[in-house]
């Protein structure tokens, strides 16, 4: 049966204008591809990662005890402000102290030795010379001395030990800087090496973004960086690329969106920051290098 060439007139056209359709939409986009999860794809020169706020090296300092002992004294509060040189905690150490005040008091007795010894020695030489005394009783006199200086060697070293072991149980701060975790209270134990004030410099702080290590060869010392973050809507701060590490590591930051692995290594990028900002150490952001 033949079909009627009005009916096959209305399909043709329909194709035609899908046809100029596809071909006007190529034209307007380009290859460019669509966007996921409703964000618009990156530019192609620009890099996004995300990131967090650290402290400069040396400007973030975990302090600890080298020996075990019981804190007797904790004088700080997190967010308090600190000099360098300040008082932070203090362990119990009453035995050293006393071994240490015993020690000083030997010294000072062995000073007064070394000086009757020596007015002794004088004393024999100056009689030996008169022809008064004897030699023996002369290098009698010097041993005394020798004996007695060795004696105050000895103190001296005691002493030294003791101070050093009365400082490993007092901890005052290395850096101008705030408190921003105390780990231990007045009263507790702890162990050596344990954590117990953590002080940094907030004036010193940067961001390390972890990129992806196949955006390596995008990335160039001083391009220029957007920063952002949750809760801050509307806000962005500004920085520069200062660091390019040579090496990759495994990844710190846990990927925010699920789909992404979590296993990649990235090159953690270092980000000076042009300004101050409110955030926090430790919290993420998302940077955008370039573009």
């Amino acid at each position: 049966m033949k079909i009627p060439r009005p009916a096959l007139v209305w399909p043709l056209a329909g194709l035609a204008l899908l046809t100029l359709s596809v071909a006007l939409g190529r034209a307007a986009g380009g290859s460019q591809p669509p966007a996921v999860g409703g964000r618009a794809p990156a530019a192609p020169d620009r890099v996004v990662a995300e990131g967090r706020l650290v402290a400069y090296p040396g400007a973030e300092i975990t302090l600890a005890a080298e020996v075990a002992g019981t804190l007797v004294e904790l004088p700080v509060e997190e967010r308090q402000r600190l000099r360098r040189g300040q008082l932070v905690a203090r362990l119990r150490a009453d035995e050293i102290a006393a071994e240490l005040a015993e020690a000083t008091a030997r010294l000072a007795e062995v000073e007064a030795e070394i000086r009757w010894a020596a007015g002794e020695l004088a004393r024999s030489e100056n009689l030996l010379a008169k022809q008064v005394d004897t030699e023996t009783r002369r290098d009698r006199a010097r041993r005394d001395l020798d004996v007695a200086s060795a004696r105050r060697d000895t103190a001296t070293a005691a002493i030294e030990r003791l101070g050093a072991e009365l400082a490993k149980r007092r901890l005052v701060a290395p850096i101008d800087g705030v408190v921003v975790v105390r780990a231990a209270d007045p009263g507790e134990t702890v162990e050596a090496r344990a954590p117990i004030v953590t002080l940094a410099d907030l004036a010193r702080v940067r961001i390390e973004a972890e990129v992806d290590e196949f955006d390596a060869g995008r990335l160039r010392l001083g391009a220029p960086v957007v920063v952002t973050a949750d809760g801050y809507r509307g806000e962005r701060w500004t920085g520069t690329v200062e660091e390019i590490p040579d090496a990759v590591a495994g990844r710190r930051l846990k990927p925010q969106d699920p789909g992404r692995p979590s296993d990649t290594r990235v090159l953690l990028v270092k980000v000076r920051l042009d300004a101050p900002t409110p955030l926090k150490l430790g919290q993420r952001v998302e940077v955008a290098i370039g573009g």
